[in-house]
């Protein structure tokens, strides 16, 4: 009695899908990561390149004016504009300030040096500001100012040389920080978006492709494990060339394959069953028929003499044989009796039992009548008997009246020879499966598979 196991249905998170899925999310948020680096260092470097930009703007305003002087209202309005808090020009020996924020700026104060600025200086200022909070920082920002340094050489006597402007800004950093946040907020979010757009089309289009083939393999599969004998006797084969076609294919020809040999296994317990049924009666027969033989010993006819000893032996043949029927197919089939036997004797009495019915056939025993070897003789009686049964049926129904078969000896190798159509195509892989191997209308396909496992038993072996 056999028991189904069930295996449970799968979790989501644990199918193959969710999987997927939950993959390219994470590979596309991976790769946003590593970008999101080199993004926030260019957004902290436009952002504090836009104060400068304004803050020149400003410069160049203050420079317009009468005297270099504004109002204190205007001064606020071009501080406001610019984002800054104080702005001021530094010369080789001097240092002008020429605008600044009524309000005091405390807290530490960084340099950050614009032009030849390194992109590891501004990666450790971006990651600083991020990860390591501080408050009240001030960041003096230094820029060369082309225009100034025109102007200043413009107004200096040649023998004095030139002489290098640089901008100087001071601007909070907590701006900076909060304003670099909400563009990482952004990012992530965006990035989060397209990962799930991205994801969600890759997983459909995988889904169709790979997911839904894959859950029919796995169903037959599962399937196929819980009641072998259930399976399709025409499964579907897929018209697909990649892997998961080849693997459908894989799977429908072993379904194949494991049908026919459920229908065969069915098939020989059908065989068994009728043969255990009329076993008995078939050996009180013969044994009847044997007790007749031995009253024909008796008989002072010479042709009932010459004929009741082969009698004999075929009945014994045929009582043994009744006997040992119901052990064909078993793990160990009983032991032949090797021994130092005449060939030619064994082979000629099997010749003559498979040809009674074909005498129109020619029979060309080729072995020397005194050569030996070591065999069973009921074993290799049987077996030339089916071969020579099986070539007569051939050749009278191809060549009536005109079949031959000869048999020789090379000293180690009995070869069985016919001038039959020999067996077709489809026949020729499996002619020693039983069931399977007969090329006759209504042939069982018994007769090559008894005498390719009797001869193997004896340590031989028999080839097509």
């Amino acid at each position: 009695m056999g028991v189904e196991t069930i295996s449970p249905p799968t979790r989501r998170r644990d199918s193959l899908s969710f999987r997927l899925l939950a993959f390219v999310i994470g590979v596309i948020m991976f790769v946003e990561l590593i970008l999101l680096i080199p993004s926030s260092v260019t957004f902290r470097d436009n952002w504090i390149d836009n104060r400068l930009q304004a803050a020149r703007i400003a410069a160049l305003a203050l420079r317009a004016a009468p005297n270099q002087t504004v109002s204190d209202e205007l001064a606020r309005d071009l501080l406001l504009n610019a984002e800054v808090k104080s702005v001021a020009t530094v010369g080789a020996d001097t240092r002008q300030l020429l605008i600044s924020s009524e309000t005091t700026l405390g807290g530490n104060m960084i340099d950050i040096h614009r032009t030849g600025e390194h992109w590891f200086t501004r990666l450790h200022h971006t990651c600083h500001m991020l990860f390591f909070p501080r408050d009240n920082i001030t960041m003096k920002v230094s820029s060369a100012d082309d225009m100034a340094t025109q102007a200043a050489n413009s107004t200096n006597d040649k023998q004095t040389g030139t002489e290098k402007v640089i901008l100087e800004v001071l601007i909070p950093e907590k701006p900076l920080k909060a304003e670099l946040i909400g563009f990482i907020q952004r990012i992530l979010g965006l990035s989060l978006l397209i990962s799930i757009t991205a994801g969600s089309f890759v997983y459909l289009v995988l889904n169709f492709m790979v997911v839904r083939p894959m859950r029919l393999v796995t169903a037959s599969i599962l399937r196929f494990r819980n009641d072998p004998g259930s399976i399709r006797k025409n499964p579907k084969s897929s018209t697909r060339k990649d892997e998961i076609g080849r693997a459908q294919n894989a799977l429908a020809d072993m379904e194949r394959v494991v049908s026919d040999a459920f229908r065969q296994r069915e098939h020989l317990a059908q065989l068994g069953e009728a043969v255990a049924k009329i076993n008995h009666d078939l050996r009180n027969s013969l044994g009847a028929a044997q007790l007749v033989s031995d009253g024909l010993a008796n008989s002072e006819d010479p042709r009932v003499k010459r004929a009741a000893p082969r009698l004999e032996r075929a009945l014994e043949r045929a009582i043994n044989l009744a006997q040992n029927t119901l052990q064909y197919g078993k793990a160990a089939p009983p032991e032949p009796n090797v021994q130092q036997a005449q060939l030619w004797d064994t082979v000629e009495e099997a010749a003559n039992e498979a040809l009674a019915h074909y005498p129109k056939i020619k029979f060309i025993n080729n072995i020397e009548t005194d050569a030996q070897s070591q065999f069973d003789p009921d074993h290799l009686h049987r077996i030339v008997a089916n071969l020579m049964r099986n070539a007569a049926q051939a050749t009278e129904a191809s060549k009536p009246g005109q079949g031959e078969i000869s048999v020789a000896w090379n000293g180690k190798q009995i070869i069985l020879e016919d001038n039959g159509p020999g067996l077709p195509e489809k026949a020729l892989n499996s002619v020693f499966t039983p069931f399977s191997g007969s090329a006759r209308k209504g042939g069982t396909g018994l007769g090559l598979a008894i005498a390719h496992e009797l001869s193997q038993n004896m340590g031989g072996d028999l080839q097509l």
